[in-house]
């Protein structure tokens, strides 16, 4: 009498596989995905093992259960991936449109921003002080703003300095609107 194992096997093409391989990978060639395991798939793959038992030998109920449980939970977790990156992408154009708006109130408007730079050498080297920090040079600019920028995540705003262009991040801008008194001045 031949063995238990041998009765959960099927030979295709010279080749012996387990009856529950084969049929999944059956299973996958007839959805036309053979990367992919739902949720129908893997009930298809336990009804198929069910079939191809050896009635002598037949695995516990609790087994297809526990793999039924499993197979459930990540599903589920799956799901709870799918929908945080979905509601991080919302949160993310919201947070975007607010800015976009805010920003926007600022068109029409006289800005003051400071622009950090790098101090360097007549070979364009970095200079820097006894600590090994690059030494910065502060410049102040003024300018009107004729537009709002999001790009890569980083908002800036355009503004109009006596007549040439400079995008500025709004983490530089250090006054909006004019000082009383003052004229305004670009640098």
């Amino acid at each position: 009498m031949a063995d238990s194992t041998s009765l959960n096997t099927i030979t295709a093409n010279g080749v012996t596989y387990k009856a529950s391989d084969y049929a999944a990978a059956q299973a996958a060639k007839r959805s036309g995905r053979n990367d992919a395991l739902d949720k129908n798939a893997f009930l298809r793959l336990l009804v198929t093992q069910m079939q191809y038992q050896d009635p002598l030998d037949p695995q516990d109920n609790a087994e297809y259960l526990a793999q039924l449980a499993q197979f459930s939970s990540l599903e589920q977790m799956t799901n709870v991936y799918t929908a945080v990156n979905q509601l991080g992408s919302m949160i993310a154009n919201i947070n975007s449109t607010t800015l976009i708006g805010q920003l926007s109130n600022m068109v029409g408007k006289e800005i003051q921003w400071v622009h950090e730079t790098v101090k360097t050498d007549a070979s364009g080297k970095a200079i820097v002080d006894a600590n090994g920090k690059p030494v910065t040079e502060k410049t102040s600019y003024t300018g009107t703003v004729t537009g709002v920028s999001i790009t890569d995540g980083t908002p800036t705003v355009i503004a109009d300095v006596k007549g040439k262009v400079a995008q500025v991040k709004v983490s530089d801008i250090i006054r909006i609107g004019k000082i009383p008194g003052q004229t305004a001045s670009g640098s």
